[in-house]
């Protein structure tokens, strides 16, 4: 007679990112860092900048620095507008230090100026 064990079914966090062709798959939840910024390959070839926020939310933004020209969003250092603007956390450009909205891709430095803003969630896949 022979027995088999198995294994407990296991779930991992993973955070996805909404596109035009539905959710899209970025990483596991527990390869980010909060305060700290990934480049994530989209579908149609795009770049999005993923973050996971101080307090655990996930933010995808455009990478792309409208400013330069340069993918380099995700390389960002993230902060949060004072009360007077709204306390809303965003991500400053590492080059020209421009500050953009993680929720809605506005500069707040220029109002002319926006990048995508991408709708994430945390979903609980079986590993």
């Amino acid at each position: 007679m022979t027995t088999t064990a198995y294994a407990p079914a296991r779930t991992v966090l993973r955070v996805e990112i909404r596109t035009a062709a539905g959710w899209h798959p970025v990483c596991d939840l527990a390869l980010l860092t909060r305060g700290r910024g990934v480049a994530a390959l989209l579908p149609d070839g795009t770049q999005a900048a993923v973050f996971l926020g101080r307090t655990g939310n996930a933010y995808a933004i455009g990478n792309r620095d409208p400013f330069t020209g340069a993918y380099v969003l995700s390389r960002g250092l993230l902060g949060s507008a004072p009360p007077a603007e709204g306390g809303r956390p965003f991500v400053a450009s590492p080059l020209l230090k421009q500050r953009f909205d993680l929720a809605t891709g506005r500069c707040l430095d220029d109002e002319e100026v926006a990048v995508p803003a991408y709708e994430t969630r945390i979903a609980e896949v079986a590993a």
